[in-house]
């Protein structure tokens, strides 16, 4: 014991207290060290914690750039929306004093009534929003365009619906052209994020970057004045120029719509329009096509498709099969898949052989009996019963599997390999969209002289269409290979240019000698007796070629019909080419499945509307159509002399001295090698006496001549070049067949060279 001031402490207490002591000193240690590490280690986090407590961010969105096309029209740009929605809490207060003011409206029933009429919902989903009274903000519609939210405004004024019902101005994205060029400019989803195409690919820098307001805020909550206040603005999206031109592309996307009802395509069409000389893709669709501005919504195309499924709405197998339908639909084929591209690759595999002095022009020939035996394989052509012997440009326009199998033989794997290599096909084209594919091709030490022979007239592999259209491209432009691309330059919101395209060439595969023999022979195979005459356009040089292949490991999906895929390629003029196009229809079904019957006619409707639109001069001279000379009102004898003047046979109706109606119209386009026009005169009126001859299935000279004998006039449409070579029918006629009308009437009529020919 120790006494301490007359005091007695033991020896227990002390220790107790030097406990305390030593337990105190160990706590403020620990305190000073971790403020330490606060201030140190932990400052920016802390400080972070204390500012947002200060502090309230509000942000500013930035303006999602816009598409335009190459001449500046407008492809994807943003519109003024409103979202629509309830105050679930503010509606029951509401209803609560009007109940205590004795009054007998429902303000949930007669919103929900109202909204659901104006906005076409569904009455018991708006009215459930306004179960949620614990809720001051329920969304009931968004991206209502004004026409809607004007309905909207004048429901609440009229009803004093002020702190019920409110509307929220938004931005959103719009698509004034619908599906026009889908699979390429893609879509955005909710929150504003590219999907697909060049919203995807080009996100970031359509994106722009957001801004904000940061409010300073004092311990009860209050905003302090404006000296605390910050404002980061918003830095808009650049703006993107593609090269798409909107008018190529609508002509795109028509005829291959065109093809696809036509045939029956099971698996869509695709196509593309490329300048040979820069890779400026004017022109790439895959029909049908979407709505962009409602993409999550299928076409009839696909809901068809879906309804034949047979599965019950709402099922587990009905959800799975709208997905996939949806992911296919928004699939680009021209990019994303591969596909077999038969004796299109003829096109290639002759620039191979004639680089390597494997072929002749002149002293050169094989003979084809229909087939090919080689490795213990017999191999056929498509013309069964053989070609006999052909030269080497024949067997090209002919198209002849022997004649090419002959071309791999005499290249050899080592020489073939390095073509496919140099032409592009081992590599991705490198185009700015997301989700390009790549070739499906055996490595160069695991083929055989089997493979090979095979591979040379276009089958068993397997090649995207950008990969394939950039090769024929090279063999347009004088060798280059070079790479595509659809954005041409980018701007700010201030129209300053950030971003300007430069053409990139990869390599030169094969000497412009080449491609100019090349270029003389597929035009001979559309001017002439070829498999590519279906392309022929009067008045221009057009260099083609047709293919079609089995689809390998898919089902058979209509009447037994096996899946192929009929395609075309060209480029034109063929002396002097500024454009290079494909087409591929994939699982034709209705018809004769062959790419120079499918594809071939609406490549040269397709051509007859772009080449005159580029500037491509037709040489009239070959032009096998004139127009009409517009002769009313002329006295009779001078429109006698002026229409024998163009060689018209003139019938003259009436004793008038004047001419009252002509039979064509003036300015009619009618075929120059049957010109007969009906003058009428005085008080005679037009006969409609002549009646139209059935002309469907009928040859050139039969269908002509039936034309003459019924006194009418005859346009000739699809392929013009129907008296060059035997086979060409009519497949359509303007006028039916019994129909009454006047003499000199002019029946348009398609003709079409309906052979197996590829």
């Amino acid at each position: 014991m120790i006494t301490v001031n007359n005091r007695s402490v033991t020896h227990e207490l002390l220790n107790r207290a030097a406990t305390v002591l030593i337990v105190l000193l160990l706590l403020f240690v620990l305190l000073l060290g971790r403020i330490f590490w606060i201030q140190t280690f932990d400052f920016d986090r802390y400080l972070k914690k204390v500012i947002d407590q200060m502090t309230t961010q509000s942000a500013v969105n930035a303006e999602r750039g816009t598409i335009y096309d190459k001449n500046g029209n407008i492809l994807a740009t943003n519109i003024t929306t409103y979202r629509i929605f309830i105050s679930p809490s503010s509606i029951l207060n509401n209803q609560k004093e009007a109940d205590g003011d004795g009054k007998s409206i429902n303000y949930a029933e007669h919103i929900a009534s109202g909204l659901s009429q104006i906005l076409s919902l569904d009455y018991d989903t708006v009215y459930k929003q306004t179960t949620y009274t614990k809720y001051l903000d329920r969304t009931i519609a968004k991206n209502v365009m004004d026409d809607k939210a004007d309905e909207v405004r004048e429901f609440i004024n009229d009803n004093g619906y002020h702190n019920m019902i409110y509307l929220q101005a938004t931005s959103t994205r719009y698509y004034p052209n619908s599906s026009l060029a889908s699979s390429v400019i893609g879509f955005t989803n909710s929150e504003g994020t590219g999907l697909y195409g060049l919203e995807s690919f080009y996100d970031k820098v359509l994106s722009g970057e957001d801004g904000y307001y940061i409010t300073a805020r004092d311990s009860f909550g209050n905003e302090m004045p404006y000296e605390y206040e910050s404002y980061i603005p918003a830095q808009n999206g650049g703006n993107l120029t593609t090269t798409i031109d909107t008018y190529i592309q609508s002509a795109l996307e028509e005829q291959l719509l065109a093809t696809v009802a036509e045939c029956g395509a099971q698996n869509r069409a695709c196509g593309i329009v490329v300048n040979v000389k820069t890779g400026a893709i004017l022109a790439m669709a895959t029909v049908p096509g979407y709505d962009l501005n409602d993409p999550w919504t299928l076409n009839d195309y696909y809901s068809q498709f879906l309804l034949e499924d047979g599965f019950e709405e709402g099922s587990e197998e009905y959800s799975a099969a709208h997905r996939d339908y949806l992911l296919d639909m928004w699939r680009n084929k021209a990019v994303s898949d591969s596909y077999i591209p038969g004796s299109t690759f003829k096109v290639i595999s002759s620039a191979a052989a004639l680089t390597e002095s494997k072929v002749k022009l002149e002293g050169d020939s094989v003979f084809c009996g229909g087939s090919l035996k080689l490795f213990g394989h017999t191999i056929h052509c498509h013309e069964t019963d053989g070609h006999g012997i052909l030269s080497f440009a024949q067997g090209l326009v002919q198209s002849c599997n022997v004649w090419f199998m002959t071309i791999g033989q005499r290249l050899g794997i080592t020489a073939f390999y390095d073509y496919f290599r140099s032409f592009g096909y081992l590599e991705k084209t490198g185009i700015d969209l997301p989700g390009e594919a790549n070739s499906i091709i055996k490595t160069q030490n695991s083929m055989t002289g089997l493979d090979l022979a095979i591979y040379a007239f276009g089958q068993n592999f397997n090649i995207t269409p950008i990969q394939h259209i950039m090769a024929i491209a090279a063999v347009a432009n004088g060798g280059y290979l070079i790479e595509p691309y659809l954005v041409e330059r980018i701007t700010d919101e201030n129209g300053n240019v950030t971003y300007t395209h430069e053409s990139e060439v990869k390599r030169q595969v094969i000497s412009r000698d080449v491609c100019e023999k090349l270029g003389v022979i597929l035009e001979e195979g559309v001017s002439g007796d070829g498999g590519a005459k279906n392309v022929y356009v009067a008045g221009y040089k057009i260099a083609a070629k047709t293919g079609t292949s089995e689809k390998k490991g898919t089902e058979i999906r209509v009447d037994n019909v096996k899946p192929y895929i009929c395609s075309c390629v060209a480029f034109a003029p063929a002396d002097d080419p500024e454009i290079a196009v494909l087409i591929m229809v994939d699982e034709p079904s209705q018809g004769v499945l062959y790419g120079s019957v499918i594809a071939a006619p609406y490549m040269g409707a397709l051509l007859e509307t772009v080449l005159p639109y580029i500037g491509v001069e037709k040489d009239i001279s070959q032009d096998n159509s004139v127009k009409v000379p517009y002769l009313t009102g002329m006295s009779i004898d001078e429109a006698i002399l002026a229409a024998e003047g163009y060689e018209y046979e003139v019938i003259v109706k009436g004793d008038g001295d004047t001419v009252t109606s002509q039979v064509p119209r003036g300015n009619t386009t009618i075929d120059r090698t049957n010109k007969v026009i009906t003058l009428y005169t005085g008080d005679m009126p037009e006969e409609e006496s002549v009646t139209v001859p059935d002309l469907i299935g009928r040859g050139a000279f039969a269908a002509n001549q039936m034309i003459v004998n019924a006194s009418l006039n005859i346009c000739i449409e699809g392929t013009d070049n129907y008296l060059s070579g035997g086979g060409a029918v009519v497949v359509e006629q303007s006028i039916a067949p019994g129909t009454k009308v006047s003499p000199g009437t002019v029946i348009t009529v398609t003709f079409r060279y309906l052979e197996a020919d590829d």
